[in-house]
C-alpha cells in the first residue's frame, strides 16, 4: 500500500450510513478516494457506486479486501457484524474505521482491539460528535474557561425510529434506542470531561411506541456520575415524531450554552404540497417543516472521514479510537443493567457470565 496521496477507501455497506461515508469523502476530498464498495444485497451496492462514481463493486467483503489498492475499510453494517468483519480487515493489514457502537459485547471488543494491534493497523472509532462543528466550539470555551467549572453535560438524540430494519431485530442491534443513539451522548460526555472515568451509570427505559415492531426500548434516560465530580445526562429516543432533535447543554458554575444541531441552519418552511427531503427522520415536508443546509457538515461526518484519512497517513492522531468504543460499551452493559434493576450501578462493570448482549440484562426483567 502507498504510503502518500490520497488514502484509497473501500465501504462495507450500500445504505444509509454507507451513503453518508460515501458523501462525506466526496465533500471533503483532498485526503482519500472511495475506490470500492461492498454489499451483499444485488443491485445495493452497484447503486451506491453510480450515485458516488465508486469504480469497484463486490458483493462480500473478504474479495474486497484482497484488492490491494485499499488502505481502509470503513464498516457500515450491522452492529452483529462489526467484529467478525473488524478482525478480518485487521488482518488484511488494512486501517479501519468502525461504525458505533463498536460491537456487540466486551469480549468482542477487546479481541478487535489486540486483533488491530497486532497487525499494526488503527481501529478508528466513527463518534461524529466528536466532530460536529457547534459541539466542538461548545468545548472549545469550556476549556477555555467560559463556563468555570462544568457540573452538567447534557445531550439528547431523538426521531421516530431508525431506517433499516435490522435496527429493531436486537440479535442484530444488540439493543434498542440505547445501544443504537446512548452511545453517541455516553461518548460525548466522557469526550467533553477530557474522559474522566465514569463512576456510575443509572437508567431508565422502557417501549413505549414501538411494541410492534422490536423488543428493544424505543425511549432511555441515562445519568452518568463522573470522577471529576460532574455529571452527564444522555436522553434518546425512537419514539418522538417530526423528525430528528439532537441538541446539547453545557452548565458551569459560571455560564451556560446550548446548541441544536439543526436550528440554527435551519430555513422554516410551511407547504401545502410537500417536496422532496426536509432533514433526516423527517416523515413528510408537508405542514410546517425545516429543511436544513449542509446537513452533513452540520453533523461533522466530513470531517471525521478526512480526519481518519490524515491518521492513516500520519498527520493526526486518532481522536476516537477502539478503546474509546470498549468504554462506551461498559457503560451501555451498566445502563441495562441499572434499568433491570433500578438502581445505580457503578463501574468498572462486569456482565454476568452468559450474556450475549447487552440488552439481555434488561430484558430478563421483562420476561
Amino acid at each position: 500500500m502507498a504510503n502518500h496521496g490520497k488514502v484509497k477507501v473501500g465501504i462495507i455497506g450500500s445504505q444509509f450510513e454507507a451513503d453518508i461515508h460515501a458523501a462525506s469523502f466526496q465533500i471533503m476530498p483532498e485526503e482519500a478516494e472511495v475506490v470500492a464498495v461492498c454489499s451483499p444485497t444485488p443491485g445495493h451496492p452497484e447503486a451506491l457506486a453510480k450515485r458516488y462514481g465508486i469504480p469497484r463493486v463486490f458483493h462480500d467483503y473478504r474479495e474486497m479486501l484482497q484488492d490491494r489498492e485499499i488502505e481502509m475499510v470503513t464498516v457500515a453494517a450491522p452492529n452483529s457484524l462489526h467484529a467478525e468483519m473488524t478482525n478480518a480487515i485487521a488482518r488484511s493489514g488494512k486501517h479501519i474505521v468502525c461504525e458505533k457502537p463498536l460491537c456487540m459485547t466486551l469480549e468482542d471488543a477487546d479481541q478487535m482491539i489486540e486483533v488491530c494491534r497486532a497487525n499494526g493497523v488503527l481501529l478508528m472509532y466513527a463518534e461524529e460528535l466528536f466532530f460536529t462543528p457547534k459541539y466542538v466550539k461548545a468545548k472549545e470555551m469550556a476549556d477555555q474557561g467560559a463556563f468555570g467549572k462544568v457540573y452538567l453535560v447534557k445531550q439528547s438524540e431523538k426521531h421516530f425510529g431508525p431506517h433499516a430494519s435490522w435496527f429493531w431485530d436486537v440479535d442484530r442491534s444488540g439493543g434498542g434506542v440505547f445501544m443504537d443513539m446512548g452511545c453517541h451522548g455516553i461518548a460525548f460526555c466522557q469526550w467533553f470531561y477530557n474522559r474522566s472515568a465514569v463512576k456510575t451509570v443509572f437508567c431508565q427505559m422502557g417501549t413505549y411506541v414501538h411494541q410492534d415492531k422490536t423488543r428493544g426500548e424505543d425511549n432511555s434516560i441515562c445519568i452518568l456520575e463522573f470522577e471529576n465530580g460532574a455529571v452527564g445526562l444522555v436522553e434518546d429516543s425512537w419514539a418522538r415524531r417530526g423528525g430528528m432533535d439532537d441538541c446539547i447543554e453545557i452548565y458551569g458554575e459560571g455560564g451556560v450554552t446550548y446548541a441544536d444541531l439543526h436550528m440554527g441552519n435551519a430555513l422554516p418552511t410551511f407547504s401545502e404540497y410537500g417536496y422532496g427531503y426536509a432533514v433526516e427522520k423527517a416523515p413528510t415536508t408537508a405542514g410546517w417543516t425545516w429543511p436544513v443546509f449542509g446537513e452533513l457538515w452540520n453533523y461533522g461526518f466530513p470531517q471525521e472521514m478526512r480526519h481518519f484519512a490524515r491518521c492513516v497517513r500520519g498527520k493526526e492522531e486518532p481522536q476516537a479510537t477502539g478503546e474509546d468504543g470498549r468504554r462506551v460499551m461498559e457503560v451501555m452493559y451498566a445502563g441495562y443493567a441499572s434499568a433491570s434493576a433500578g438502581t445505580k450501578i457503578k463501574l468498572p462493570f462486569t456482565p454476568p457470565a452468559g450474556v450475549k448482549k447487552p440488552i439481555d440484562l434488561w430484558l430478563k426483567l421483562k420476561s
